[in-house]
């Protein structure tokens, strides 16, 4: 019964998911016949709101793309490939290499979403590399691990409204992490999702007549042809291991003094800062860091071309009202027990259209925070519906998983209709995690 709806999930996307550049594109439209549908808004404005916005993600555009290549410069570094290598021969089967898959994601998107991105695409190849599975559940259940970042050290949301200063502080004040990561209704779900997410993805495991493999030997990394001539002063520089060690050395200091002596906290340009520091020093030399980038920038051509259509799309759903009318509409079915559900799922619904979570809460802040204030509920399990709900319905939305795809070698097409039975899932437990806990 399980099998028969995972076989139906993946041939109903493999056949009409186009791929995610097509998808922003139809995206873009929906969102721009909505406007003028439901806002009244003229094609023009809708224009005007589309093109002003269209590069307002220009640096987390690039903190994406460097997520991809830092990550993938620091895997490619003989320890890190030593490190993966003996992970991954924990796993003597398909099913054991989907669940230690699975929980290594898990647990590095809940340390950091850019982390656990980076670190569930690798493995997995490395994995591949090992056993005998079929490849495309085996990224699916990599990306699945996703799910739980907003609700972890890193969600953006729970951080926001615990920061003082924040933009809603006169209307709901600071609100501890306690009440929010660490809350129990919040721990709960994160380990439901903990148990249930490599369950389902082991479930889901296809026939070996069904599973579609890859050639180990695909996935293995070109050959080291670094050694060359250091006769030129410019071949000695670009296989000095001085100048590799220079860098590194004043980078782990700059490190150092950031969380140990500022105690500050991880964020997506620490994570990349981080990656390329111990990237360079551990590749020893110039040459073989540059070489690595080389082979990582290939992947990265999605995210240059499909991140300022996103930017555009929230643009129209942010400039016309339509983002705040969608989850105003939502949120009117509501009691003071049911308002988080409704809540996460408008936060889904608006996911699809604007992907980040940051800017989400911007956008149905002032809603949810008016309707938890009127109907008395609780706005630290409210706040958390908006962010359940963003990472909710990442499993249907394929932006996030563009630099996963662009590691593994994968289309979206190819991971989406596992990803789908997990988005139908994890909806039934956080639904009764927010509501009932």
């Amino acid at each position: 019964m399980f099998k028969a709806m995972t076989r139906g999930s993946v041939r109903l996307v493999e056949r009409y998911l186009p791929d995610p550049y097509i998808f922003v594109i139809l995206l873009t439209l929906i969102a721009g016949v909505s406007a003028m549908a439901f806002e009244q808004r003229s094609p023009m404005e809708v224009i005007q709101f589309w093109g002003n916005g269209f590069w307002g993600l220009l640096t987390f555009a690039m903190q994406m793309l460097l997520v991809l290549l830092t990550g993938h410069m620091l895997a490619s570094t003989p320890l890190v490939k030593n490190w993966l290598r003996g992970l991954a021969s924990l796993a003597h089967s398909a099913g054991s290499a989907i669940i230690l898959v699975t929980l290594v994601s898990l647990a590095a998107s809940w340390i950091n979403w850019g982390f656990g991105l980076v670190v569930g695409a690798l493995f997995a190849k490395e994995l591949a590399r090992q056993v005998r599975v079929d490849y495309r559940l085996l990224v699916a259940s990599a990306y699945s691990g996703f799910l739980v970042w907003h609700g972890g050290l890193a969600g953006s949301v729970p951080l926001t409204i615990a920061t003082s200063g924040h933009f809603s502080e006169s209307k709901i004040g600071i609100i501890s992490t306690s009440d929010t990561i660490f809350a129990f209704f919040n721990l709960a779900i994160v380990i439901a999702l903990f148990i249930l997410v490599p369950l389902i993805n082991r479930l889901m495991l296809p026939s070996d007549q069904e599973s579609i493999y890859v050639d180990p030997k695909l996935l293995e990394e070109a050959p080291d042809d670094v050694h060359q001539s250091t006769d030129r002063p410019a071949d000695r520089l670009e296989n000095s291991r001085l100048i590799s060690i220079v860098i590194g050395v004043a980078g782990l200091t700059y490190l150092f003094d950031y969380f140990v002596l500022r105690g500050a906290t991880l964020n997506l340009n620490v994570i990349n800062f981080t990656f390329l520091i111990l990237a360079i020093l551990l590749h020893g030399t110039p040459r073989r860091l540059l070489k690595s980038l080389n082979e990582a920038i290939r992947g990265g051509a999605g995210i240059v071309i499909q991140f300022p259509f996103y930017a555009g799309i929230m643009a129209i759903m942010i400039d016309s009202g339509l983002a705040t009318s969608l989850s105003e509409w939502l949120v009117s079915f509501a009691t003071a027990t049911t308002l988080p559900f409704w809540t996460f799922l408008s936060a889904g619904l608006v996911n699809i259209f604007v992907p980040s979570g940051g800017g989400q809460w911007a956008v149905q802040s002032p809603v949810v925070i008016a309707a938890t204030q009127a109907l008395d509920a609780d706005i630290a399990r409210t706040a958390m519906a908006v962010a359940w709900g963003d990472a909710w319905t990442n499993m249907l939305q394929p932006f996030w998983a563009l630099p996963v795809l662009a590691i593994a070698g994968l289309k979206a097409k190819d991971i989406m209709g596992f990803c789908l039975i997990q988005l139908i899932v994890s909806g039934i437990v956080i639904s009764i995690g927010l509501t009932w806990l």
